[in-house]
């Protein structure tokens, strides 16, 4: 045993103080190992015992949730959809039950069996030996002194005889007693290891199958079932009922606070930094808004007292959501976001005149900096940054606000300015043949969730100030009418398209060919906006190309979604130069075939010009022979075609 002291089993027979020494220490440490291992296995055995109680509760769970329709309550009518979840919930939690109780049988055979084993078989093993020990080395003693007390005087044989085959018995007893006791212990030091080591080494296993079995039962239908029902239960609408708690809210910094009445100071409720912010229906209430952390991960739900207080509250959380609060003169740069939202927003036919008679008194006005993604350019003069303003977007021109149904047919125009070209969808979410297998076909499969923002023509595609410029219009422009509705759909990147899909229904809204996205980009400051640029034929000028940009919010994944297109895009153009060097190396292909098929009809009717040419001088070289007595080599061909000849003239000789 390299490194581990052990008991000389060779002394035992000489059974010296130091022996007996050495072996008290190794009969501490075992005492020792005895006593930490009975803790141990009675904490195992808690573990062992809870999750056998786990097992058995969850179970019983089960059994009352399927049993909840049954139940016959006073005050309670018939609730299917509380009947259907409950039930959705027992087969859930039976499945936990039947992971429990694999676990439980895991937890039996892996962790309780090596450390039960070793406490039954190996520690009373010691305890016995060395009881054992004990008694044959008493013995011993016994023996060697009644040898000692054996008188000299009066010596008797018989009795000195029995003495010392007393002596040899128990001295012979004594030594193989001890080295088994011996050999006990020095095998304990070998299994100490192993019987600490196994039953942990069971329950890590145990465990991490157990884990494996929940991840293989949470599906993703289980998943979206769990994520409506928490929707429902935050929202505190269908399933149960809600209190509401009237409460003070200011705003810190970028920091929303709250404070109950009778408390002495407020309490951070959310951090509000980055946040999106909408009126929402709730409950069937009035002027209530929805705050959303940045991650998504956080709501509040709040109610306002009057319209003006929730419009307001609505724009200051829009403002320090866009960090407004950091800058040096916040209030200035504030009123030159909503003079920018008023100059953005395109107004109804009935006030498009009225907007035309004010634009000269607008441009006279002095240009103030704004403060969107697309730079500052309060130094300019006025007629240069109209002149920018309008190089990029198209002036009257109309945001759009909300999603086109893609089977609406009676508004063409429109229909083709959402890359749909005027094609009616099937409702239900089924394409025709040739799409849905360049969809299926696709390397790239890449799904986010996204929010419509709006969509408005511009002028130029070459510039990604085309987008800022589009998102600072359209947050404007939202922001001064009061919309803060939008619309959640599946934004799917392939190598062919982006399209649209209703989460709900998996109905495609709308289609955008990947080679008519030209440009798209995300928002210098806030990354969670992103939009591009899509060309199409007609739109207001139905001779030439038009451009439309489309604006979306997801959940802080705007670089991702642009690194997504940009790989699609890298991908088709990958793609479609291997097509064209596979058409061009097909055609190299052709043209050579055609030259070999050439070349052999050459060779082929220049083999039939030497053939006739010596089927010609085969048959005048005989003639030449005869007259002049000159002999010519034929070949065999000539050769058999000259006897063939002569042959023939011989039978027309005799004939």
């Amino acid at each position: 045993m390299p490194g581990i002291d052990k008991l000389p089993i060779e002394e035992t027979l000489e059974d010296s103080p130091q022996t007996r020494s050495l072996l008290g220490v190794f009969e501490e440490d075992a005492t020792a190992i005895s006593n930490y291992m009975n803790q141990l296995y009675q904490a195992m055995l808690r573990i062992y015992d809870a999750q056998n109680e786990l097992s058995a509760a969850t179970h019983l769970t089960s059994k009352l949730l399927k049993e909840y329709e049954k139940q016959r309550f006073p005050l309670g009518g018939d609730d299917e959809v509380m009947s259907s979840t409950l039930q959705q919930f027992s087969k859930v939690i039976d499945e936990l039950s039947s992971c429990h109780a694999v676990l439980s049988t895991q937890l039996a055979d892996a962790m309780m069996f090596p450390i039960t084993q070793f406490k039954e078989r190996d520690l009373k093993e010691i305890l016995t030996l060395k009881e054992v020990f004990q008694i044959a080395s008493n013995d011993h003693d016994a023996a060697i002194n009644r040898y000692s007390r054996l008188s000299k005087k009066r010596e008797n044989d018989k009795v000195k005889y029995e003495v010392t085959e007393d002596v040899y018995t128990s001295r012979k007893k004594q030594h193989q007693t001890m080295m088994h006791y011996f050999c006990a212990l020095n095998t304990l030091q070998y299994k100490k290891k192993i019987a600490l080591l196994e039953p942990l080494l069971g329950y890590m296993q145990a465990q991490i199958s157990f884990f494996k079995m929940g991840s293989e039962n949470l599906n993703e239908q289980l998943e979206e079932f769990l994520t409506n029902i928490g929707t429902s239960v935050q929202n505190k609408t269908g399933l149960v009922s809600s209190t509401w708690d009237r409460q003070f809210y200011f705003t810190q910094g970028g920091n929303l606070m709250s404070q109950a009445r009778g408390d002495v100071a407020g309490g951070l409720a959310m951090d509000i930094d980055n946040c999106s912010v909408m009126a929402v229906d709730c409950e069937d209430r009035r002027y209530c808004f929805q705050i959303t952390s940045f991650d998504g991960k956080k709501s509040s739900i709040l109610q306002a007292e009057s319209k003006k207080d929730h419009e307001e509250w609505i724009c200051t959380i829009n403002n320090i959501s866009k960090q407004i609060y950091l800058s040096e003169n916040p209030e200035e740069i504030a009123a030159r976001v909503n003079q920018s939202a008023l100059e953005a927003v395109t107004p109804s036919p009935s006030f498009q005149q009225r907007h035309e008679s004010l634009r000269p008194a607008a441009q006279s006005r002095p240009l103030t900096a704004r403060t969107s993604s697309s730079g500052s350019l309060g130094s300019e003069s006025t007629n240069l940054a109209a002149l920018s303003l309008d190089s990029l977007v198209a002036p009257d021109t109309p945001i759009q606000f909300d999603i086109i149904s893609p089977v609406c047919e009676d508004q063409p125009g429109q229909a083709k300015a959402f890359g749909q070209g005027g094609r009616r969808t099937n409702p239900f979410g089924e394409s025709g043949g040739g799409t849905k297998s360049e969809t299926e076909d696709s390397i790239l499969h890449q799904l986010f969730i996204v929010r419509f923002l709006g969509s408005m023509e511009v002028k130029s595609d070459d510039n990604p100030d085309v987008v800022y410029e589009t998102m600072r219009q359209i947050l404007a422009a939202r922001a001064i009418h009061n919309i803060f509705r939008m619309t959640e759909s599946h934004l799917l990147v392939t190598c062919d398209c982006l399209k649209l899909i209703d989460p709900q229904t998996q109905v495609t809204r709308l289609t955008f060919p990947l080679p008519s996205v030209v440009l798209y980009a995300t928002h210098q400051e806030n990354k969670r906006l992103f939009g591009f640029v899509l060309r199409t034929s007609g739109g207001r000028s139905e001779s030439n190309l038009s451009s439309v940009c489309y604006i979306f919010e997801s959940n802080n994944e705007g670089e991702k979604i642009c690194d997504s297109v940009g790989l699609a895009k890298q991908i088709a153009l990958h793609a479609e130069l291997d097509r064209r060097a596979s058409e061009k190396q097909k055609e190299i292909e052709r043209v050579k075939e055609k030259q070999q098929k050439e070349l052999s009809k050459q060779k082929q009717i220049e083999k039939d010009l030497e053939e006739q040419s010596r089927l010609i001088a085969a048959s005048s070289r005989p003639n030449q022979a005869s007259s002049e007595g000159q002999f010519v080599v034929l070949s065999s061909s000539q050769s058999e075609e000259s006897d063939l000849g002569e042959e023939g003239k011989k039978r027309e000789s005799e004939a």
